[in-house]
């Protein structure tokens, strides 16, 4: 047995009682809050279920498996645990007296089928001329920021978009715990890691993107910018790493320019505000705006939006290149209907040689 199967032989006997969720297709996450209380989301609805562990001792059991497993450590000193299972699914565990009422055990689970932007067509979650514009501009490596809440898909739909980079370019990923599955052939995936007990063994997200730029990519994907790597993943885009995709955590295109350059004050760099400020605005082309409805649970685009620099008052301006619109007849009652001007770098598909592939989007190209 190679160690991966060791694990998955270990991890299947600690935790038995969630087994029947982990092979359930329609289970998405698994939310243990305590041995006594677990909740699972289905088809994008949280329920209750009747499961239980005999005790705290084996949940315990079970995290520490995990830590093992990623090689990393967890007890009083380093109470939270961020990590994945054997087959990819992210786990998140936070340890008493972190978690009041016991131990608390997250885990996302890893979609073993990467889906593509026709997927997400097909499940009604985006358009045609959206998902067509969108295969677009990354082949013309248009720097993309996915924005959305928690569990609103931002991952996935970061997986989907990666699906129209060319196989022949070199791209690396950098992940807080590998989740992402890119099909391309040449692909390098880099972890951070935690310190060990003595405080050694650490390495960071920056210090992996920073590691990156000297590992000759071609597409810098960045999992999710928490910290002061938004600040070199900036820079990068602005010195010649173009294609460049990532997630934030915001509610609109906006707040995702403003979280970006927030994230870009909290490096060991000295920066001005309208200097983090102006950078952001170099560097973005795209946000891409996620939501998750509260009536079905299903995640969709809502916005596609091109950031479009600073005004005379030093404030980001947007236009959007796609909207909902009102259509009673759709599924949640609308509609991501396109905006009919061309967008601001129209004329590079036809410097590029693109336009062949341009088939129901021809106004926002300006044919």
């Amino acid at each position: 047995m190679n160690r991966d199967q060791i694990f998955t032989a270990s991890l299947n006997y600690f935790l038995l009682p969630i087994r029947p969720l982990l092979d359930d297709h329609d289970v998405t996450e698994i939310l243990i809050n305590g041995p006594d209380q677990v909740y699972v989301e289905r088809n994008g609805r949280l329920e209750l279920t009747d499961i239980r562990f005999s005790g705290e001792d084996s949940l315990r059991s079970a995290v520490h498996n995990i830590a093992q497993y990623v090689g990393r450590e967890v007890d009083e000193d380093r109470p939270i645990l961020d990590a994945r299972l054997p087959d990819g699914s992210r786990v998140h565990a936070i340890l008493p007296p972190g978690a009041r009422h016991g131990l608390c055990l997250s885990i996302r689970k890893f979609r073993r089928d990467t889906l593509s932007l026709h997927d997400f067509l097909r499940l009604e979650s985006i358009t045609e001329e959206a998902a067509e514009f969108l295969d677009l501009c990354v082949k013309l490596r248009k720097n993309i920021l996915i924005a959305g809440g928690t569990g609103t898909g931002k991952t996935t739909f970061l997986n989907a978009l990666s699906t129209a980079i060319p196989a022949e370019e070199r791209i690396v990923v950098i992940e807080d715990s590998s989740e992402l599955r890119l099909g391309q052939p040449h692909t390098v995936s880099l972890e951070s890691q935690t310190p060990d007990a003595a405080g050694r063994g650490a390495v960071t997200i920056r210090q992996l993107f920073v590691a990156s730029l000297r590992m000759r990519p071609d597409r810098i994907i960045v999992g999710e910018v928490r910290g002061g790597e938004a600040l070199d993943m900036v820079q990068s885009m602005l010195s010649g790493h173009a294609g460049s995709l990532t997630t934030v955590h915001a509610s609109s295109p906006r707040d995702a320019l403003v979280r970006l350059e927030t994230l870009s004050l909290m490096s060991d760099v000295d920066l001005p505000v309208y200097v983090a400020r102006a950078q952001a605005a170099s560097a973005i082309h795209l946000v891409v705006q996620l939501m998750r409805s509260p009536q079905d649970g299903r995640r969709r685009v809502t916005h596609i939006t091109e950031q479009m620099g600073l005004d005379d008052q030093n404030r980001y301006t947007f236009r959007d290149v796609f909207r909902p619109e009102a259509e009673p007849a759709m599924r949640g009652g609308w509609r991501l209907s396109p905006m009919l001007e061309p967008v601001s770098f129209a004329r590079e598909l036809f410097e590029q040689g693109l336009a062949g592939l341009v088939r129901v989007t021809g106004p926002l190209w300006g044919g």
